[in-house]
């Protein structure tokens, strides 16, 4: 599979004098240092205090309903919840001398700074998965991101590799609110209405074209490559729907409503030919008539971290910040992103704001890791998060620096722990809708 080029996150060569770290600042608030908020006290203890219970875990997915059969992380050894963030930061930087060019660590822009600051590459899902096939050397890629991500590694690494995901808790919500069965099923009840799913019509085109977004199981990629569909990245979803709407008469949109909606109501589509998919309703919840005039059926799917985002926080940051830029990501709900003045993946907020040449006050609608790891690295401009309230994604604060050390020693070790591996009929289709989305460039 060809890569294309990776543009990452260059890390400051000198320590900024910003405390990029929202761990401390959620401690301090805890002792009663700051009188900043946070959603939920739990966000102070260690993760593995919550990985013998069902759920996310504490931060803005904790009140979603994480499907049964969800990967569960075994005990943390005591030596590693015990260990403090000066000794872990000591074992992690001894591993990895050792292991050198046999590991290669990736570290997502909403990780805690406290691993970012461990990782060999910084960047989004769809940078850090290039990053992988850049580095056929390693023997063990060591994901710190989410679920999907680490399986997307597995696809686009070589056979030989393994790929590490350091806390297997560490899922994705709204990747979970779209699994394999839910999907056949509405396939199911579609082929209903639009008659053969396979069949092009006189003009070509296929009745739907499933697309579904990075975010999104290897189960779901697969069935994807299975029905002539293709995977889209929050950058180039235009593009990927552009594709999908040359060859098909509408677009199935999953799991993210919000960036389905707002792509394609850039595009021209109308609101009212884009029906919700609920997928506990016959039909969607629609009617025969709505889905025959749809454009695009957009799957009851977001993104808690960005659900948080709303109009009255960009109106509350305009009257205190007059001339602030506001930018946002397209995972936010079409409101938010209508009332912002730009909107853009996460790698798009970090240009915008290094672009930027004169001192400039930026409130950003993204997850607060990057927006303080932003503030730190650019003190030239003011920068904050729209969301006052610290609440970072549930499943990213999973992978903690004990977890880190633990996968890394345990290599040293010659033990690989938490390796993922996507089986290969669900591999082979999910790599087919990988290499359209490639060759989808914006």
């Amino acid at each position: 599979m060809s890569a294309t080029p990776v543009t990452l996150q260059p890390r400051p060569v000198d320590p900024s004098p910003v405390d990029p770290s929202v761990d401390h600042e959620i401690q301090a608030i805890v002792a009663g240092e700051l009188t900043t908020e946070t959603c939920t006290t739990d966000l102070a203890a260690g993760p593995w205090t919550f990985d013998t219970r069902p759920g996310y875990g504490p931060g803005s997915s904790m009140g979603d309903v994480i499907p049964t059969g969800a990967p569960r992380q075994g005990e943390l050894p005591a030596e590693y919840r015990e260990a403090g963030e000066e000794e872990l930061a000591a074992r992690i930087v001894a591993a990895k001398a050792t292991l050198g060019d046999r590991v290669v660590v990736l570290g997502h822009f909403y990780q805690r700074e406290e691993v970012v600051t461990h990782a060999d590459y910084v960047g989004d899902s769809f940078q850090l998965a290039n990053a992988a096939l850049e580095h056929p050397e390693a023997e063990a890629i060591v994901f710190c991101g989410v679920h999907f991500m680490a399986e997307t590694a597995d696809l686009l690494s070589r056979p030989e590799q393994s790929v590490i995901l350091p806390n297997l808790a560490a899922g994705c919500s709204m990747a979970d609110m779209a699994d394999i069965d839910q999907v056949e099923e509405c396939w199911e009840q579609l082929a209903d209405v639009y008659g053969d799913m396979d069949t092009p019509d006189v003009e070509g085109l296929l009745p739907v074209i499933p697309v579904t977004y990075m975010n999104s199981s290897a189960a779901i990629k697969g069935f994807v490559g299975r029905h002539g569909g293709i995977v889209c990245t929050s950058s180039n979803a235009r593009t990927v729907l552009e594709w999908a709407f040359a060859r098909g008469r509408r677009v199935l949109f999953f799991p993210d409503q919000h960036l389905g909606r707002n792509t394609a109501k850039a595009m021209g589509v109308p609101l009212e030919r884009m029906p919700m998919w609920n997928p506990r309703k016959p039909l969607g919840g629609s009617t025969e008539a709505d889905l025959e005039d749809a454009r695009v059926i957009l799957w009851h799917g977001f993104c808690s971290v960005h659900r948080r985002f709303t109009v009255d926080q960009i109106a509350q940051a305009r009257a205190e910040h007059p001339g602030v830029r506001v930018i946002v990501h397209p995972e936010c709900p079409m409101d938010v992103v209508d009332a912002a003045d730009e909107a853009g993946s996460t790698d798009y907020i970090r240009k915008a704001i290094a672009a930027a040449t004169e001192p400039t006050t930026f409130a950003i609608g993204t997850e607060i890791n990057l927006v303080q790891r932003l503030a730190a690295q650019f003190p030239q401009h003011e920068i904050f998060c729209l969301d006052p309230v610290v609440c970072p994604c549930s499943t990213m604060y999973r992978i903690h620096p004990g977890y880190l050390a633990w996968v890394l020693e345990g290599l040293v070790a010659g033990e690989v722990r938490n390796r993922i591996q996507v089986p290969s009929d669900v591999a082979v289709p999910a790599r087919i809708a990988l290499e359209r989305m490639l060759a989808a460039k914006p």
